[in-house]
This record gives structure tokens, sequence and C-alpha cells, in this order.
């Protein structure tokens, strides 16, 4: 099990979020019971969709991709997501810093 899964046009992700964070960043990969996530952290508050917002921002600057290619499609209001991510990426794109 990963915490990614390719298909033909797009990537779906497990992101474990950790908002309020003192730096933002992908800080590897994070195992709960089965369930496997990419753990990422932003500095800005969970209030107001702000840190789902730094979540896509983050994860597009890291891929040099647009944030309009970045969703996200379960979990908005708590902190494990998963996130639709359009276009060919690998998980070397996403553990490499």
């Amino acid at each position: 099990m990963t915490f990614y899964r390719v298909f033909n046009d797009h990537v779906l992700l497990n992101v474990r979020l950790t908002p309020s964070a003192k730096k933002a960043g992908i800080n590897g990969v994070f195992e709960v019971g089965d369930e496997i996530y990419l753990k990422v952290s932003v500095t800005v508050v969970p209030e107001d969709n702000k840190a789902n917002k730094a979540l896509i921002a983050l994860l597009a600057k890291h891929l040099k991709i647009s944030k309009s290619s970045i969703a996200i499609i379960q979990g908005q209001t708590s902190r494990n997501k998963v996130v639709r991510i359009e276009g060919a990426v690998t998980p070397s794109d996403l553990t490499e810093n």
C-alpha cells in the first residue's frame, strides 16, 4: 500500500496535513494503521479554508504546476485528505526536495 494511486490522466494522494506548523514543507511518509499518507505541513491556521489553499499552493510550487491542476476531493475539514493532481506526477516528484 502507498500514499498515491496513479491513473491515466491524474494521481490521487493521501495527505496528512499539519496546519500552524513552524515550517511549511513535505515531511516524508506517515503511516497510521493500514493507511499511508504523504505528510505535509503549512504555517497558516486551519480557518476559512486557508490551510487547504496553502496545501494546494505548496504542492503546486513543489511540482512546478498550476494550482488549478490540484484539488482536494475528500477531507476538506480533516487533517487526512485525498488530493487529485491532474497530469503525470511520480512519487519521486513529491518526495524529492
